[in-house]
């Protein structure tokens, strides 16, 4: 059984190419913080580097054998989604990290896979890049964010988008950039990412049912990052406002936890208890494998995590791990 991680994050090395000889990348620059942590500067908004965002192939598939994931689905670095910049530089800077995935899938088919990163503030730029990534390119679908410049996906002007992703078979992987819903309340204690990340998760699982975007496309593929956030958790609060306030039924004739199904959610929770839970509200069958690699917040030992769980049968555990995504992904 082969170990595949739809949760593994990459760096176009040509930004690197460019800001180490002194130049910028589209705009895009790196500086050191006080602390000394290189960090990204894209338009003003700031992200860390992680030292392994640097790493080659034949690095990263060295540290994915010590960890025994057989394959990444790469996505690129979410501090690039550049939903905020002139559309022109964004158009280019996913075209080159598109092109990098493909590169590397090309190189090492057995041990990668990717997803696009789209200019998703236009959605015809949008879905233009996702049909060459899908049709050209030879990747799987596209990471997003939860919003695009404070506007969430139940706003029909996104309905083409989703509706060619459906044509298209693409899988669409939700994932917050480093601005989430809490930053505006709070910013401390990393409540953003801990807290912040699973908010963000559960207001897309929202809007895409409320929205009646899963309606609209019912073979759209979805999976969402971090386990779905709290949309499970608190899946019988939204169905008593549908039950009882006529706006919340205004636009489903189901009630939310009928679309829980319907998505999948990769394993990121950190709790056995909460995937535990995660597997009984939506089925095995719909989690998958997800580290978020390289990060400090992911899994430092994902497999042995899964395998050593007792709350598990074996096979949960290999769909899990892998036998999902091979389905889902045709790899």
């Amino acid at each position: 059984m082969r170990s595949i991680d739809i949760h593994a994050h990459t760096t176009p090395q040509g930004l690197f190419t460019a800001t180490d000889s002194g130049s910028d990348w589209h705009s895009i620059k790196l500086e050191r913080n006080a602390k000394g942590q290189e960090m990204m500067v894209c338009g003003g908004q700031r992200a860390a580097v992680d030292p392994k965002m640097r790493f080659s192939p034949e690095m990263r598939i060295a540290d994915m054998d010590s960890l025994g994931v057989d394959v990444q689905v790469l996505s690129t670095h979410s501090a690039l989604y550049n939903y905020h910049l002139d559309l022109n530089v964004t158009v280019a800077t996913s075209e080159e990290a598109n092109d990098e995935v493909s590169e590397m899938v090309k190189g090492w088919p057995e041990r990668f896979a990717g997803l696009a990163t789209l200019p998703m503030q236009d959605v015809g730029s949008a879905v233009k890049e996702l049909e060459r990534s899908m049709l050209q390119l030879g990747l799987k679908g596209a990471m997003i964010d939860d919003k695009v410049n404070g506007k969430t996906f139940d706003d029909p002007a996104y309905l083409p988008f989703f509706k060619a992703a459906e044509q298209l078979g693409a899988l669409i992987f939700f994932h917050q950039s480093g601005d989430t819903i809490v930053n505006s309340r709070i910013a401390k204690y990393h409540l953003p990412n801990t807290v912040g990340n699973l908010a963000d998760r559960t207001l897309t699982f929202a809007s895409l049912v409320f929205g009646g975007v899963m309606d609209a496309c019912p073979d759209l593929k979805v999976c969402f990052s971090h386990g779905g956030g709290y949309a499970c958790f608190g899946i019988g609060r939204m169905d008593r406002g549908w039950q009882v306030r006529s706006e919340a039924r205004s636009t489903l004739a189901n009630p939310p936890s009928a679309y829980l199904d319907h998505f999948y959610y990769d394993c990121l929770t950190h709790s056995e208890p909460a995937l535990r839970y995660l597997i009984d509200s939506v089925g095995a069958d719909h989690v998958v494998l997800g580290t978020d690699w390289p990060f400090d917040m992911g899994i430092d030992w994902p497999i042995s995590w899964v395998q050593g769980m007792t709350s598990l049968d074996l096979e949960e555990k290999e769909l899990i791990i892998g036998k999902n995504l091979e389905g889902l992904l045709a790899l």
